[in-house]
């Protein structure tokens, strides 16, 4: 069931969101070579309970951390640890927090040290699939709209297009009705409306767009080891057009 949100649960939304942000800045100054990724996950929790918010991950059928942090060929879903960062990884950090009982989402992908060209590249395109999957959040378009335009873009450089993990609807829940995926064709699926807040989340391969998950249960990366990149906003679909909810201050 799709919930239209109103104009007061957006702004709800868009204060959950906001601490979202400033938490992924904070990761992006934080994320050098020799951090490990479970400090980077508890540097996270401290900001966000310091806002009066929680992480809404955490504990989220059992997962046992803040962040999800997903390094090189991890896709999503990597849990924090002892590992530490290398000069030339990539990771990608997924974020929700919970402020009133409304969720923000959002997730950035960030070079460590000096990265190679080839990653650059992935994570830039990623990004600009991101962007390009939210010009197209408007009333009166279609969800296939949201997916068509990410996969024709990233289909354009080469890349795998994840199939098994999508977006999806937000609000009280961290994870509502419709599903997003990141593939699709124009004017197809669920009819977009205004109050239609949405978590658009383009998780791009290098490589084969194929993944599987690891033993631990939660961890997914990509079947032919190259590298994957993960962007994420919250998008209201409004009367003038798309809006990104998880913006810092």
């Amino acid at each position: 069931m799709i919930i239209l949100k109103s104009k007061r649960e957006i702004e709800y939304i868009r204060e959950a969101g906001r601490i979202t942000a400033n938490a992924l800045q904070l990761m992006r100054k934080l994320a050098k070579p020799g951090i490990t990724t479970g400090e980077l996950d508890q540097r996270c929790e401290e900001y966000i309970r310091s806002c009066g918010a929680f992480p809404s991950c955490k504990g989220y059928y059992g997962y046992p951390a803040t962040i999800c942090a997903s390094v090189n060929e991890e896709v999503v879903h990597g849990i924090p640890g002892r590992r530490k960062l290398k000069d030339g990884d990539i990771i990608s950090i997924d974020l929700v927090v919970n402020k009133n009982g409304y969720h923000g989402d959002s997730t950035v992908t960030i070079p460590v040290g000096h990265v190679d060209s080839a990653a650059l590249q992935l994570l830039k395109v990623t990004e600009e699939c991101l962007y390009k999957g939210i010009e197209q959040a408007v009333a009166g378009n279609h969800l296939g709209d949201i997916g068509h335009a990410v996969q024709s873009y990233a289909e354009s450089f080469g890349y795998g297009v994840v199939r098994d993990y999508v977006g999806h609807g937000i609000g009280m829940d961290m994870h509502e009705d419709p599903e997003v995926p990141n593939y699709g064709m124009a004017d197809h699926g669920e009819l977009l409306e205004p109050g239609l807040v949405l978590a658009i989340e383009p998780m791009i391969n290098m490589g084969t767009e194929k993944v599987h998950q690891l033993k631990n249960g939660w961890t997914v990366v990509t079947r032919d080891g190259k590298p994957a990149a993960h962007f994420e906003h919250t998008v209201a679909v409004t009367e003038n057009g798309p809006e990104i909810l998880t913006l810092p201050e």
